[in-house]
């Protein structure tokens, strides 16, 4: 018994009553949206507010059993979950229910679960029990493989369903990584990775290889330590380059610009390996793979956008990229949720005065675009006071992560903070249009009982961990 109110007592509370405030403010306006007078009544299930009261009151009651349940057990259960969540995954391709072109839901009866919600509370503790085990440097090669591998086995099985919102989600793992010592060219490389991604998207792949070829050049000159090298390597491709041009304008070859340049390039990165055998320069090696890496991963890239991704998700991206236009296609969701959270102004319509929430001109309202019923509703002050309280939230999750005395659970709260702040900076990017639709909720808000059990375990759990850091160094 003493035991069990020391624990109640060092709960973080500020924490619980930020999630209660979430919680109820989500609450609040999935009735707005869902509201009817003429509904039968209120308990009806067919009510989503109904339902999502249920789902919180269910939620509460997890939250009781996490409490109750010895912290130590968390530890103990990270790669059985892991493990279980791998398993879920697996299933959803056996049984799974297609939803909006996603197969990623396993439908029981009444119930609809999305285990891509809940394997992010297993890759969470999986990583986390890895990074805290005897002898585990994320320095090395090894651990850093291992660590990818616990992160994007699971973020791959879900990109197979196709659900590239959540696949993405898994990415920003990366931060927890990066906090506990992965080195910082992994992250360099992993930003140029994304940058040439957008690049890859906007440009034409001629223009790619070029760019990539100067900054090779430039490499090459500043890891051979010689200015002259810079000018001896523009005037090796400049000449390849010119001897394909003449052999092609007096017909000896016939081929186009892009195959003469990616023929410069492999005979220039020939003369590159040359030069480092004779001077000895291991770097060198490592430009000219670089460079080749690069140029195939424009290939891959190019190859798994215009063949991998629906449709829809192309178009969307193509959409927020401004490289389309489609005001009543792709476009029309973010246009309307725009439309409705300027409507509210600075103090916002009123609860349940919003027209556009009441006439359903907005998509998914309850779920990816609850924030616009926010900005309709509560206006400008709703929103910054609902930011204020996400932003909060997150300041407070750091202070947690940072005071833990075991490695296990700092891990945890970087890695529950991390999700939580990527799907809040996304999920309202993409409601006011600075972000492609990539169909995520926002936590603790959006309609929908997998999102918020999950949401709810990953936060609690972290919570029940912190209260009992000066009793265990788990």
């Amino acid at each position: 018994m003493r035991r069990q109110i020391d624990i109640m007592a060092n709960i973080d509370w500020l924490t619980v009553f930020l999630f209660l405030l979430l919680v109820a403010f989500g609450w609040i306006n999935i009735f707005a949206v869902n509201y009817d007078p003429d509904a039968s009544s209120f308990f009806h299930l067919e009510n989503r507010y109904t339902m999502q009261l249920a789902w919180i009151l269910i939620s509460l009651i997890v939250v009781v059993f996490i409490f109750i349940i010895d912290s130590r057990f968390y530890l103990f259960v990270a790669y059985p979950a892991y493990a279980f969540g791998i398993l879920l995954l697996l299933v959803v391709f056996l049984i799974g229910t297609a939803v909006h072109s996603s197969k990623s839901w396993i439908v029981l009866g009444p119930v609809s679960i999305q285990p891509a919600e809940f394997a992010k509370v297993a890759v969470i503790l999986a990583i986390a029990k890895y990074l805290s085990g005897y002898n585990v440097k994320i320095t090395r090669f090894k651990d850093i493989f291992v660590s990818l591998f616990i992160i994007f086995f699971p973020a791959g099985l879900i990109a197979l369903q196709p659900d590239i919102g959540s696949t993405i989600v898994y990415g920003v793992l990366l931060l927890v990584l990066y906090r506990e010592g992965l080195p910082g060219w992994v992250l360099i490389v992993i930003l140029a990775m994304a940058g040439l991604f957008l690049g890859i998207l906007v440009l034409s792949q001629f223009l790619i290889v070029l760019i990539l070829s100067g900054l090779a050049i430039v490499a090459f000159t500043i890891v051979s330590k010689k200015p002259s090298s810079f000018f001896l390597a523009v005037l090796i491709s400049i000449s390849v380059a010119s001897a394909f041009v003449l052999l092609n304008h007096y017909g000896y070859l016939d081929l186009d610009n892009y195959i003469i340049l990616l023929s410069t390039v492999g005979i220039a990165s020939a003369i590159a390996v040359i030069y480092a055998v004779v001077k000895k320069n291991k770097v060198i090696y490592l430009v000219v793979l670089a460079l080749l890496l690069a140029i195939g991963y424009t290939y891959t890239v190019d190859h798994l956008f215009n063949n991998f991704l629906k449709e829809h998700q192309r178009n969307r991206v193509n959409v927020m990229l401004g490289l389309e236009s489609d005001p009543y296609g792709y476009e029309y969701n973010v246009r309307q949720s725009k439309i409705a959270i300027g409507s509210g102004g600075f103090s916002g319509k009123g609860f349940l005065q919003g027209t556009q929430t009441k006439f359903r001109f907005v998509p998914e309202q309850s779920t990816d675009f609850i924030f616009c019923t926010v900005g309709e509703e509560w206006g400008f002050l709703g929103s910054f006071g609902l930011v204020v309280l996400y932003v909060g939230l997150l300041i407070r999750l750091i202070v947690l992560a940072e005071r833990q005395r075991s490695r296990f659970s700092r891990i945890y709260g970087y890695g529950v903070l991390s999700i939580l702040f990527f799907h809040f900076a996304i999920n309202i990017g993409m409601t006011i249009g600075l972000l492609p639709v990539i169909g995520i909720p926002l936590p603790f808000l959006s309609y929908g009982g997998s999102s918020l059990f999950a949401f709810t375990i990953m936060l609690f759990v972290f919570i029940r961990l912190d209260s009992t850091r000066k009793a265990y160094l788990i």
